[in-house]
């Protein structure tokens, strides 16, 4: 069974900095993408910024330039430097992936738990 767990949400002040990370764990046999989505209360979750396991990077035009994705093949994580936050970044935020459980199996799409980013002074 495949894990995504997902760690340093928090309270931070407009112009501050979080970091998240994500954790896949369980019987992954390859990670195709890996990233980050975010819901904010009344909108639906978008994009925020993906990387493929060649380091291609795809980011939200809201957050470029101030959050930066960035991911360790060889321990199945992710992370999101985010800097430069504002009251709009507020949201829970989601870890992603693409992967595949055994050699033979599809890719399919997981999703963490999610945790809480809230921006404000």
């Amino acid at each position: 069974q495949v894990q995504l767990v997902e760690s340093g949400g928090g309270l931070v002040q407009p112009g501050g900095s979080l970091r998240l990370s994500c954790a896949a764990s369980g019987s992954i046999f390859s990670i195709n993408t890996m990233g980050w989505y975010r819901q904010a209360p009344g909108k639906q979750r978008e994009l925020v910024a993906i990387i493929t396991s060649g380091g291609s990077t795809n980011y939200a035009d809201s957050v470029k330039g101030r959050f930066t994705i960035s991911r360790d093949n060889a321990k199945n994580t992710v992370s999101l430097q985010m800097n430069s936050l504002n009251d709009e970044d507020t949201a829970v935020y989601y870890c992603y992936s693409i992967l595949r459980e055994g050699g033979s199996r599809p890719f399919k799409n997981y999703w963490g738990q999610g945790t809480q980013v809230t921006v404000s002074s």
